[in-house]
């Protein structure tokens, strides 16, 4: 019988072909480099626009706080005044336009965000002391916690020359990823995906005329 054809030796020898065939699997490199990319690209990319999206929040909020200070500004010399028979008087509406302006740079105020407030929020109130200021430490919300914004606590009524005001600004901020939550120290809205950016300064107003 020729030993080629035996079946214990062509068993031996399809078992050899297969370790072998596995040996060069191993071996090749052939498209190693573009599998380890699929893998390892979606986590990349999902941490490169996390931390993108996180730094245009930090900006936005940046930008916020700038336009309270700005604002807080054009109250505090009686530039903006409020229902005092000057040109100078602002409605609400025509302060929250002006505060949007502040803001075009990175957010956009909606045509109709002035008179029905979406995203921004703004309270400005006169106090009697400085130590009243302590009294409005916080956000106000609606249940505690991280529930929704309390607007009902919000006021237009800055005061005249020689009162102490306070200024508060807060704008809710759509959030593309979660990770934003988690990596910042940016606060979510409750049962929505943004985060809420604040910005607040407490002032007493110039003796102006």
């Amino acid at each position: 019988m020729n030993p080629l054809t035996h079946p214990d030796e062509a068993k031996s020898r399809g078992k050899r072909f297969r370790l072998s065939l596995w040996r060069r699997l191993a071996r090749s490199r052939d498209g190693a480099a573009a599998i380890e990319f699929a893998i390892l690209a979606i986590p990349y990319f999902l941490i490169i626009f996390a931390t993108l999206e996180t730094f245009v929040a930090y900006t936005a909020e940046q930008i916020v706080a700038n336009a309270v200070n700005v604002m807080a500004r054009e109250v505090r010399t009686g530039n903006i005044t409020y229902k005092l028979g000057r040109s100078t008087d602002m409605t609400k509406e025509q302060f929250r336009v002006a505060f949007c302006d502040q803001i075009s740079v990175v957010i956009a105020c909606s045509a109709t965000e002035a008179a029905n407030p979406q995203k921004l929020y703004l309270d400005l109130e006169t106090l009697p002391t400085f130590a009243a200021v302590a009294d409005k430490v916080g956000v106000p919300r609606t249940n505690g916690g991280f529930s929704d914004l309390n607007t009902s606590a919000f006021h237009f009524a800055p005061g005249g020359p020689d009162t102490i005001n306070l200024l508060r600004a807060y704008y809710r901020w759509d959030v593309t990823m979660d990770l934003l939550r988690s990596i910042s120290n940016l606060r979510p809205d409750s049962q929505t995906n943004q985060v809420l950016l604040i910005a607040t300064t407490a002032f007493r107003n110039e003796k102006y005329p």
